[in-house]
């Protein structure tokens, strides 16, 4: 019997996160799994297909005005 896999998925974040607290992304069977870094038991999991639309948005500005202004 092989041991479990204790190493996990491999957390990326933005070089602009630093020390603070951010979400975090990982790819994982198939999919793109979503944490917080202070909740990192808390995980969401998209497509593929659903991220590239996600992300894609994002590029285009369409989630610009959830954000206070100078952000």
């Amino acid at each position: 019997m092989n041991p479990p896999d204790r190493t996990g998925p491999t957390w990326i974040k933005s070089s602009r996160s630093g020390n603070n607290a951010c979400v975090e992304l990982a790819a994982t069977s198939g999919m793109i799994a979503v944490r917080h870094s202070k909740a990192p038991d808390l995980r969401l999991l998209y497509t593929y297909a659903e991220m590239a639309a996600f992300l894609e948005a994002a590029k285009n500005g369409e989630f610009d005005h959830l954000l206070p202004t100078g952000e």
